[in-house]
């Protein structure tokens, strides 16, 4: 017996473990030879949702890790050609958020930088910087999971390939009509300078005064008094009777700004029940007055901004002789909103004011500021004309027909019902960080035409087209992840579709959805066959976990202290499909005492002497163990087959700890020093086959303690546990 395995688990040999795994090459599905019995012969593979490039690994990517690599440890085991294939995500927006933190830290902004004459080259390259700093650090703790990824295939979503890529499916796109540049109204947040598509809006019930405004004969109710400069109607429900011989009308209202005149319209969209049932309409500055305008060109005016890119009131161009409006020139909103209501009251405009009204908040996901619609040109791909039966539809007929399996089940209703309620989807981001869209156009004048495009990166001959400079929604891009670097390692003939997507349950239609929109797009076939959602990661109070809190868990911090093992089996068990988990680290203390309890039961049995080549005089009794450890190993293999992953992990833990440390074990002690030869041998022969299949089951879950011990074993068919055979 090794002189180590006289001395309590150490899993601090956990780097010496992985490291010896991936200079072995076995990573690689290409230095494997499929087993001639593998029960698996078709390829099993996986890409790995990318992590963002940006800072340290949270414990919701350790579970992404976890439940990754023990599918692929697993398929590796039954003989498949298994590829895992890692990445790291530029993450466009996310990752210029972080580092404009450091800017700040540092006393600057990426606003000064881009003032200097080649500040959008030296802000790219501090960015660039930034992340291969990161992506080296982060590469460093998935190893410390012990992720069992190809890293020769490594993959970023900067990588030239991948922007060649992400180039050809746009000009794709744009050339088969579904990609459009149009002015349109859309989500600005003040702080960051750039547009978020609808799904990075955050929604937060506030409380505000509803002010009841009068428009000569009609009372009107707003919370967005700062508004009413761009107004440039009134909308009414067209059954409405209080307004029906005003409909069409032109009246002549008294205003802060002075008299002035005001169309009123009738619109089906209008709700009759909300305040008087008549509602200003700034089609500058509201979504759903935008789209009233649009219904009613001929009869109103177009959008009218009066507030600016940052949050300001801006009426200059409306109002410059005006003294009395003029004076909120400048103001930020909050301040703005409360002189005007002011001086509004003290000219009897306000009829009354509603003081606790409730109602939703759109804010920037990222820094909570309130979002400020803009009607600004933007490159947008359909998704709700022509796009629903080439984009969309396909999408959801996969879902449909179980070509795409979604797991847990109840996530593909919440699915279903986004995609056929799907809105155009904003690409194009107003930032330095990412992959730029190729694109230039000759400007037009005129609101809502559609201009003259050029797709391409070179400039075009002729004079007067003007350079894109905005970059694409990094959704964009990972959405076309897996074909993506399937394509850039030649991979894609032997591994597309993949076999699963596994992520959090709250990217499903950030990224998941995105990626079978544009994989069936592009390649005709389904990007991956099952989609696999896990739960976030909340702390032992099922509290979100955020800084602010102070709650946040470092996983490899956990990992330094109890061994990646522990944390591993500590965040399968329990942890159902689609439900949120509690992260308590005394879970994790309880599975660092299974590994060391496994440990111990293999030093027990390996202290036992030589094991008999001749395994025919084996005991009909403990023929029947044998015979019940393949009934365990068949439960484990079914339970990981269909996804239930903490029921596997608990049938391999209880087998082994409660049926074969604390029963088996004991009985076989009493043969080997009280029996007769025959016995003693029968039963040495049997704990150790016990503890090789044991380590066979519990490699998914535990790799790093079952490979130590299988390097001890004095009789083993591998170099290595991980490339045994199931």
């Amino acid at each position: 017996m090794n002189e180590d395995f006289l001395k309590p688990y150490n899993h601090s040999h956990e780097k010496d473990i992985y490291n010896s795994w991936e200079k072995s090459g076995f990573f690689n599905p290409g230095n494997l030879t499929p087993n001639s019995s593998s029960l698996a012969p078709r390829p099993f593979s996986i890409i790995m949702p990318p992590p963002n490039s940006n800072g340290s690994l949270h414990v919701g990517h350790a579970l992404t890790i976890t439940v990754e690599d023990l599918m692929v440890r697993y398929w590796r085991m039954r003989g498949a050609p298994t590829l895992w294939l890692p990445g790291a995500d530029h993450a466009g927006f996310e990752t210029q958020v972080v580092f404009e933190k450091r800017l700040e830290k540092e006393g600057t902004s990426r606003f000064e930088i881009l003032q200097k004459p080649n500040g959008r080259e030296e802000l790219y390259k501090r960015i660039w910087d930034f992340t291969q700093e990161n992506k080296v650090h982060m590469e460093h703790q998935i190893r410390q999971l012990g992720a069992s990824c190809d890293w020769s295939k490594e993959t970023f979503t900067l990588d030239p390939k991948i922007v060649a890529t992400v180039y050809e499916t746009f000009k794709k796109l744009y050339d088969d009509g579904l990609i459009y540049r149009d002015t349109r109204i859309v989500n600005w947040c003040p702080k960051h300078q750039t547009t978020l598509s609808d799904l990075e809006v955050k929604y937060e019930e506030r409380v505000d005064p509803l002010y009841y405004v009068k428009y000569g004969p009609i009372t009107l109710a707003t919370v967005r008094l700062e508004t009413k400069f761009g107004d440039t109607a009134i909308a009414v429900h067209p059954s409405d009777a209080r307004y029906k011989d005003l409909i069409g009308t032109e009246i002549e209202v008294e205003a802060i700004a002075g008299k002035t005149k005001i169309k009123i319209i009738a619109d089906e969209h209008v709700d009759p029940t909300f305040g008087t049932g008549a509602v200003k309409v700034t089609p500058a500055h509201d979504a759903d007055d935008y789209a009233i305008w649009q219904r009613h060109k001929d009869e109103i005016d177009g959008p009218r901004p009066v507030i600016d890119q940052w949050g300001k009131m801006s009426l200059l161009a409306y109002f410059a002789d005006n003294a009395d409006v003029m004076k909120y020139e400048g103001l930020r909103i909050a301040e703005a909103r409360k002189h005007i209501a002011h001086d509004m009251q003290e000219k009897g405009l306000i009829e009354k004011v509603e003081e606790q009204y409730k109602h939703n908040v759109a804010l920037c996901y990222k820094c909570g500021a309130v979002l400020e619609p803009r009607v600004l040109p933007q490159w947008f791909i359909d998704l709700t004309k022509e796009g629903v039966k080439k984009i969309v539809q396909p999408a959801i007929d996969a879902v449909k027909s179980k070509k795409i399996q979604i797991i847990p089940e109840f996530q593909e209703k919440i699915f279903l019902h986004w995609m056929e309620n799907i809105r155009d989807w904003n690409i194009s981001r107003q930032i330095v960080w990412g992959i730029p869209i190729p694109a230039w156009y000759k400007e037009n004048s005129k609101l809502g035409e559609r201009e003259e495009i050029y797709i391409g990166k070179e400039k075009p001959q002729d004079d007067g087209w003007v350079q894109e400079t905005d970059v694409f929604d990094t959704w964009f891009s990972s959405g076309q992840w897996p074909f993506a670097t399937l394509r850039a390692h030649g991979l894609e003939k032997e591994f597309y579709p993949t076999s699963v997507m596994e992520t959090a349950y709250d990217i499903l239609f950030f990224w998941v959805a995105r990626m079978i929109m544009l994989g069936l797009y592009i390649t005709g076939e389904v990007p991956f066959k099952t989609v696999y959602l896990h739960g976030l990661v909340r702390d032992k109070d099922k509290q979100k976990m955020s800084k602010s809190k102070g709650n946040v868990v470092d996983p490899l911090g956990i990992v330094e202290q109890y061994g990646a093992d522990a944390l591993r089996m500590a965040l399968l068990v329990g942890n159902s499909p689609g439900q949120d988990a509690s992260f308590d680290e005394a879970k994790v203390k309880g599975y660092r005492n299974f590994s060391n309890k496994l440990w111990n039961i293999a030093r027990f049995v390996l202290s036992q002497g030589a094991i008999p080549n001749n395994s025919s005089d084996i005991s009909s009794e403990d023929k029947k163990y044998i015979e019940r450890m393949q009934e365990v190993k068949k439960e484990v293999a079914e339970n990981i087959e269909k996804y239930r992953f903490s029921q596997a992990a608990e049938i391999a833990y209880h087998y082994v700890w409660h049926e074969f440390a604390d029963k088996i074990i004991e009985e076989k002690k009493k043969d080997i020093i009280e029996g007769d030869e025959q016995k003693g041998n029968s039963a040495r022969h049997v704990l150790y086959v016990l503890l090789t299949e044991s380590l066979k089951i519990l490699h998914p879950f535990m790799p790093f303690v079952t490979e130590a011990i299988y390097t001890r074993l004095p009789h083993k068919n591998a170099e290595f546990l991980m490339i045994e055979e199931w």
